[in-house]
């Protein structure tokens, strides 16, 4: 297997390296590529790192002190530097949840950025409440310990039930709370007006890793019916071709065959195989030749390259693109070991 022969001892090293502008990598190199135990003294030392030097601190130092970014309100404008970016960075680089700036802004978002009846939406109105942003959200905040927290569960079930359309009206139903609109969310199976009505993948794959990550006991049956839509349309194509419904072009968007960090509303084949792993598809052969992609892109050295990044558009820098990097390496080293374990 690519992984156990490829994955030489010296690509370990080198993601392990102290590193004080990427100190996540070597947190997350330990905990989901070497397994260590979190509560180690190591792995809470490099968790403690992450807090203290490199880009979480960089970014918390931009923070408002009422929890937003750049200025107050739903938080999704200006790109990629308002509250709602800078959320979904955190949560990516591993910054602990539970230290009070980084709370302050998931509690901010729970308020801000979601509509009363439940959805996360760029506007705070379902208006704008679309499946990637549902996802992302959701993600990162159970990624920040909030899971717990009902506003994010209103949340969940309103996502949940969005992709099934248990308990939804068709568009114009005004009558029936919540319905679908046309300027949104505009019906079951994933539908969505940003990919002109049709299922959308990039919210598809969004959806099914924030579901993935709620804990067993925590799923409700909506949640569960939800994994399954996401999961049968993800599988309902090659994901290595991912020829899903892309109304305005005549092939697949070229997005999904560059890998880079962070990810955001735009998706990749390691984050749709991250998704579908999460969600219990370890060994699964339909998953084979998406697989074999991430492994066609693998170097001599064992790393794999940066393909596009949002340099420039962040508060912070990562990485050079068409350079090895360790956070695609980390990304990709982390799905084969779980395909293969």
């Amino acid at each position: 297997m690519v992984y156990e022969n490829k994955t030489h001892q010296s690509v370990i090293d080198w993601l392990l390296g102290e590193d004080e502008v990427n100190p996540s990598v070597r947190y997350f190199t330990l905990v989901n590529i070497l397994m260590e135990d979190p509560e180690s003294q190591e792995v809470v030392r490099a968790r403690e790192k992450v807090m203290s030097c490199g880009l979480v601190p960089e970014i918390l130092s931009k923070q408002h002190s009422d929890g937003y970014w750049v200025e107050p309100g739903a938080g999704y404008r200006p790109k990629y530097t308002a509250t709602v970016w800078s959320l979904i960075m955190l949560a990516q680089l591993g910054a602990d949840g539970s230290v009070p700036s980084v709370w302050k802004a998931s509690d901010y978002i729970l308020d801000h950025t979601r509509r009363k009846e439940g959805p996360f939406s760029i506007y705070a109105t379902q208006t704008g409440a679309v499946h990637c942003l549902q996802g992302n959200l959701t993600a990162a905040l159970i990624d920040l310990k909030m899971i717990n927290e009902p506003r994010l569960t209103e949340a969940i079930d309103w996502m949940a039930r969005s992709a099934t359309g248990e308990g939804f009206g068709s568009v114009g139903e005004k009558e029936i709370s919540p319905h679908y609109i046309r300027s949104g969310i505009s019906g079951p199976g994933l539908l969505c007006s940003a990919n002109d009505h049709q299922p959308c993948a990039w919210g598809a794959v969004k959806v099914a890793l924030a579901l993935g990550k709620i804990p067993f006991k925590k799923r409700s049956p909506q949640v569960n019916s939800a994994i399954t839509v996401c999961k049968d349309f993800l599988l309902s194509k090659d994901p290595a071709v991912a020829d899903y419904p892309h109304p305005y072009a005549k092939k697949p968007s070229g997005s999904w065959f560059k890998f880079g960090f962070p990810v955001f509303y735009v998706t990749d084949v390691l984050q749709n195989l991250d998704a579908l792993l999460t969600l219990g598809l370890a060994g699964d052969q339909r998953l084979k030749n998406a697989i074999e992609l991430v492994e066609s892109k693998q170097d001599d050295a064992g790393r794999w390259k940066m393909d596009y990044t949002y340099n420039g558009k962040t508060w912070v820098e990562i990485e050079k693109k068409g350079q090895p990097s360790k956070w695609v390496t980390l990304r990709a080293l982390s799905v084969l070991k779980r395909y293969y374990q």
